[in-house]
């Protein structure tokens, strides 16, 4: 057992009180944890039921869903740094307490939404809890376990993240065959309020005891930039016109907003991202991979539900069950990367696993309205099993980069790059998706009137609604519906696996190999040095 002099780390001792019942903070930290994966898991499962018209669902349309899942993204990921500086100012666990009773409210508003704009706006509000709720729990890890016992802390909290994804499908395909659509939010009041409590009796708070001003200028700019893109990047899949005036007008604001944010943050001596950091190379490709993989992950996993419950005819439940394997292998996997790490090194480690992921998403490619289930169960085993090992090690390179006093903003960086990649997955991958599929399917719409070809048009749930109105003549517009599907998401597996090869050769080139354990502290002197 280790005893306080046992214990090495850089920055002051952990409290004895602590360190004792670590192991039950790490516990509540998860639980908060859960919620906020938890959430977007089961909106995985429910995206269908939800475009289902009333009073089934919303009769939110594909770009509706996007919003409903990029409202809160861009939210959360646009209020990221500025949580994680709060959090070291403030405290972590108050910034955790307050983060918590925001994402419970927004939850049970999202739950009695009325219509798809409602439900973005309650959205935006889930994002903004959660935005004070992710980073923090890693910010308070960071500050109950020391230096050496943190890699395998990091690996269970990654693990974490795999029972969250496990239980969510699953979760929400429960409450889908009982209950109305909104219920798979007003499932996380119950959850909110048990950690809350948790969280009182248990957690300790911490701050930096020289923490950073926060930078309004820069929140406007990256929340108003993000915004931008993801909206031009969204309307022009939509419009199946990435050429329309107004397309790239918005997307080239997006991309004027955000380079003026890189220049204030620069300039400003009280940044809400700091450049500084990513002068060191391991930290950048660390940050690189972790927003490539989710760009490809997310934008995947999108239209994996439409395929399983429009194409194959699967139940929202049976979809839950079907996505398990992805998040049992993150489960096992996650855990145990460390010691993948401590054998061949961070380099090793996470190239394999975007190797892996890259070559599973272009595998989606295979895939056929016939064919047998257990591939897409192999293929999800493997995608979890690659991400275990990309998110551990470089969640380590990125939590270690800082001194413990910083968590809060290490933390906030990682899940901002995490967000950001899965909003541009999702807007980039889901407007290739909708292209492809427009194109696909506009041919076989010539005998529909001209208001209904549009509408039918618009994605899969879209052409298989009017077909379901148009009864007996209808019919004959599901099996190319079906085929246009498939082409979509076969031309989209191949941007996702494109964008995760560009992963993998970025954390080949930069990431670390195995450091001897003395030049390791000599590079993270050097990079101390540099963000001084």
């Amino acid at each position: 057992m280790t005893t306080p002099a046992d214990r090495v780390g850089e920055g002051p001792r952990i409290p004895e009180a602590v360190h004792r019942r670590r192991w039950a903070i790490l516990g509540v930290l998860m639980l908060s944890l859960l919620i906020v994966v938890l959430d977007n898991s089961i909106l995985n499962v429910a995206v269908k039921t939800i475009s289902t018209p009333a009073p089934t669902g919303l009769g939110a349309t594909q770009s509706e869903l996007e919003w409903a899942i990029n409202a809160y993204t861009l939210v959360f990921a646009g209020l990221l740094f500025s949580s994680g500086l709060l959090g070291d100012r403030l405290g972590r666990k108050k910034v955790l307490l307050g983060g918590l009773v925001a994402f419970g409210i927004g939850s049970a508003l999202a739950a009695e939404s009325g219509s798809p704009a409602q439900l973005i706006a309650f959205r935006a509000i889930m994002g903004f809890g959660a935005a004070f709720v992710m980073p923090a729990t890693l910010a308070v890890l960071m500050n109950v376990f020391e230096r050496d016992e943190q890699p395998k802390a990091i690996g269970i909290w990654a693990g974490g993240v795999g029972l969250a994804i496990a239980i969510g499908p699953i979760t929400g395909g429960v409450l889908l065959d009982h209950f109305w659509w909104g219920s798979v939010f007003l499932i996380n009041v119950p959850i909110v309020l048990i950690a809350l409590a948790l969280m009182v009796w248990l957690v300790p708070d911490s701050r930096d005891p020289r923490p950073g001003r926060i930078d309004p200028v820069g929140v406007v700019l990256s929340v108003v930039g993000l915004v931008l893109l993801v909206y031009g990047i969204i309307k022009g899949g939509e419009l199946a016109d990435f050429t329309d005036a107004k397309v790239l007008a918005t997307i080239g604001a997006g991309l004027v907003v955000l380079v003026a944010f890189v220049v204030h943050e620069k300039r400003s001596d009280h940044p809400s991202l700091d450049v500084g950091y990513f002068r060191n190379k391991v930290f950048s490709a660390a940050m690189a991979a972790i927003a490539l993989v989710f760009f490809a992950l997310m934008g995947v996993t999108f239209f994996a539900v439409f395929y399983t419950q429009s194409v194959r005819g699967y139940t929202p439940l049976e979809t839950g069950l079907l996505m398990l394997p992805l998040a049992a292998a993150q489960l096992i996997f996650a855990p145990r990367a460390r010691l993948v790490v401590d054998r061949f090194g961070n380099k090793a480690t996470t190239t394999a696993g975007m190797l892996l992921i890259a070559a599973m998403l272009g595998a989606f490619a295979t895939l056929d309205a016939d064919t047998p289930i257990w591939l897409l169960e192999v293929i999800f085993f493997l995608m979890g099993t690659g991400m275990a090992h990309i998110m551990t090690p470089t969640s380590v390179v990125i939590m270690q980069a800082l001194p413990r006093e910083k968590a809060g903003s290490a933390s906030a960086l990682s899940n901002t790059f995490r967000q950001v990649g899965g909003a541009l997955g999702i807007a980039v991958l889901g407007s290739v998706l909708s292209t492809a599929y427009r194109n696909g399917i506009e041919g076989k719409l010539g005998a529909l009137p001209a208001g209904l070809r549009d509408t039918a048009g618009e994605s899969i749930e879209a052409t298989l609604g009017v077909a379901a109105k148009l009864g007996p003549r209808g019919a004959a517009l599901v099996t190319p519906a079906h085929d246009a599907f498939l082409h979509a998401m076969h031309v989209t597996a191949f941007w996702g696996a494109g964008v995760a090869l560009i992963g993998a050769v970025v954390v080949a080139r930069y990431l670390p190999g195995r450091t001897p354990a003395r030049q390791q502290g000599e590079d993270e002197q050097e990079l101390a040095a540099a963000m001084d």
